[in-house]
């Protein structure tokens, strides 16, 4: 399994630290533009090995692509950074580009790759990998889902007051402030609805308080999170890397399911060697399918700016 990261920043070599530290990856290139700045980072990781016991080999690549032949994997976390009172959908026209050029670099030296796009405006810049590349659906996943989950999960635990791993939750919809869908009526502890814990006040605070999580962040740190973007992302690559057949939450090209079209969006997820093996259909509750509808448009109205 050879995974490339093109992107050094925070949450680029956060994502190489837990692919590593996870030790399913025999070869991890981490890519950026800037001199030298992915060779340095790949060697502080490589110094850590002996310490964390993982035998994958990280290198790093100022901007060859020919460094990434052969990449079974590849994560795109490259562009601009959100800032404070920055949507994720002001990222666009700038990252837009980016993702673009980087999605040719690493199919012309990679046709067989799996693209994992972190980039915001997520959704969109997966949607654009897939026009730009004409990949088959099930090879460009959008990585948010699996992020907004882990943060309704931890907000779950922490209205519950119990541990998160008795807590289980999932967000679908757009990778957005106002496009999120965190589904409360089927959160559960333990198997038991989390109605029967909170009230419907508290359950509001608790979706409210996952929606705004990455904004919440941006303006506590200055900039975007990192540690919880790249253990998504390393979660993703690791059920693809061992054909896991797990269920994530990711920005899929739709083509009718869940009565949409010509959209990525997130939903529920099969996810094994070949990528987006399966798109779950779930049942949703009218006021779930008044929520996804909403978010589809949100999202749709910023594809409508790409220039495609």
């Amino acid at each position: 399994m050879k995974v490339t990261v093109v992107g050094a920043g925070a949450v680029g070599a956060s994502c190489a630290e837990y692919i590593a530290i996870k030790d399913f990856a025999d070869e991890i290139v981490l890519v950026d533009i800037k001199e030298g700045f992915a060779e340095g980072k790949a060697m502080d990781l490589m110094q850590t090995a002996s310490l964390n016991g993982f035998d994958s080999t990280i290198t790093g690549t100022t901007n060859d692509y020919s460094k990434t032949a052969g990449s079974d994997v590849a994560v795109i976390t490259s562009g601009i950074p959100r800032k404070p009172g920055m949507t994720r959908e002001e990222l666009i026209g700038i990252n837009a580009g980016i993702v673009k050029t980087v999605s040719e670099n690493l199919i012309k030296y990679s046709p067989n790759v799996i693209l994992i796009v972190v980039s915001n405006p997520m959704d969109t810049m997966a949607y654009l990998a897939h026009k730009a590349t004409g990949l088959p659906k099930n090879r460009i996943i959008g990585m948010g889902g699996a992020l907004d989950s882990a943060r309704f999960k931890f907000r779950l635990a922490e209205a519950l007051e119990c541990p998160q791993s008795d807590v289980e939750g999932m967000v679908i919809g757009g990778h957005s402030d106002t496009g999120m869908v965190p589904l409360i009526e089927k959160a559960v502890r333990n198997s038991v609805p989390v109605s029967e814990f909170l009230t419907e006040e508290k359950m509001a605070e608790v979706v409210e308080a996952t929606k705004v999580g990455g904004a919440t962040l941006t303006k506590l740190l200055g900039t975007s999170a990192w540690y919880a973007p790249g253990a998504a992302v390393s979660e993703l690559v690791k059920a693809i890397a061992l054909d896991s057949k797990k269920m994530f939450p990711c920005s899929a090209l739709l083509e009718g399911e869940y009565g949409l079209n010509d959209i990525s969006l997130g939903v529920p997820c099969i996810l094994g060697k070949n990528g987006i093996e399966k798109i779950v259909e779930i049942s949703l509750s009218d006021a779930e399918k008044e929520k996804m509808a909403s978010s589809a448009e949100g999202v749709s109205n910023v594809n409508a700016l790409l220039e495609l």
